[in-house]
């Protein structure tokens, strides 16, 4: 009887390991996420989009809204993504290392929820040699009142736990990457080594193209 018993219990413990093992094959084979993985030091899962959530190439920004050189590379940024509508997305992780900075990425965050995220951005970028010298970024605002912000309803959300807490977060990722200058680039993974419009560009493109 003994033996039966222990017979037994080694059958049982072998289906356990068994139906555990096939629980997280199934589950690591029959997903189908973006390329990269979210809650990391790249992306977490907060972080505000540009493009399609599930696109096969993901393109994250350290981006300065008050930084010259992020400015510079926007119109860039967006003629890739408008050459790969499908699938390419932009994730922009905030860098406060200029004046200003703060205060406007509270302009985008509370444009985020007010759904006007992506016109506000262009308008915020368009306007900012007026309001990059200016402690009270009064031109980003008016940019993004006339991009559909609600100024009142943003001014009053401004300063909410949550957006305390998304740039406390990304102060936290720039510092573990290692983020020195803005922008840095990287397109699933990967670091663009050069700064520019055409390495950018090919670099996505190689991922688009091994994505296919």
């Amino acid at each position: 009887m003994r033996t039966r018993n222990l017979v037994i219990s080694l059958v049982l413990i072998c289906l356990v390991i068994f139906a555990a093992a096939f629980v997280y094959y199934d589950r690591s084979q029959g997903t189908n996420e973006p390329a990269v993985v979210e809650k990391t030091p790249l992306v977490r899962d907060y972080s505000p989009v540009v493009g399609p959530e599930d696109a096969q190439v993901t393109i994250v920004e350290f981006f300065d809204p008050s930084c010259e050189g992020c400015r510079a590379m926007y119109p860039y940024v967006k003629q890739i993504m408008a050459a790969y509508p499908d699938k390419v997305r932009l994730v922009l992780r905030y860098v406060l290392f200029h004046k200003g900075s703060e205060e406007a990425v509270r302009i985008l965050e509370t444009a985020r929820e007010q759904e006007v995220y992506e016109p506000v951005l262009d308008a915020v970028m368009e306007a900012q040699p007026q309001w990059r010298d200016d402690p009270d970024v009064t031109a980003a605002w008016d940019a993004a009142e006339s991009a559909g912000l609600g100024v009142e309803a943003a001014r009053a959300g401004m300063n909410s736990p949550e957006i305390d807490g998304i740039i406390q977060q990304d102060a936290a990722d720039v510092k573990a990457v290692g983020i020195a200058g803005t922008p840095t680039f990287y397109v699933n993974g990967e670091k663009l080594s050069r700064l520019g419009p055409q390495e950018l560009y090919d670099l996505v493109m190689s991922k688009v193209e091994s994505a296919t």
